[in-house]
């Protein structure tokens, strides 16, 4: 790899595409665009190209299920304790309550209303 930050997409796989966007917008306190995919419905979260970061969706393929994946994304929150205080009123579970991780901040691990395990992510 040449490049620092190797990651540049995300795509979390869902079974009920309104319920999703609920639980994200919800506990993310955001709104996702419908993007113009094809066959493949897709709605994005939102992201600048000229910042630090990552962009992704929420997607939904006939065939393809949600959850049990051993892939993690982690959401960049202000303060993560907020939105975990969101994820049970949208639907999900918090699998692990915010915890610290020294110098790098904070976490929380929880469960969307798909069976994905989602992190948050905060330096307070």
């Amino acid at each position: 790899m040449t490049q620092p930050n190797p990651v540049r997409w995300f795509e979390i796989y869902v079974q009920d595409m309104a319920r999703a966007r609920r639980f994200y917008e919800t506990v993310l306190d955001t709104k996702l665009e419908r993007l113009d995919s094809g066959d493949v419905e897709m709605w994005a979260f939102p992201s600048a190209q000229d910042q630090y970061g990552v962009g992704g969706t929420l997607v939904k393929v006939d065939g393809v299920r949600s959850g049990g994946n051993s892939t993690l994304v982690y959401f960049g929150c202000d303060d993560c304790s907020l939105e975990a205080g969101r994820i049970q009123g949208a639907g999900g579970t918090v699998q692990r309550e915010r915890m610290s991780i020294g110098a790098y901040g904070y976490v929380v691990l929880a469960f969307d209303t798909e069976g994905n395990m989602i992190g948050l992510h905060s330096m307070r």
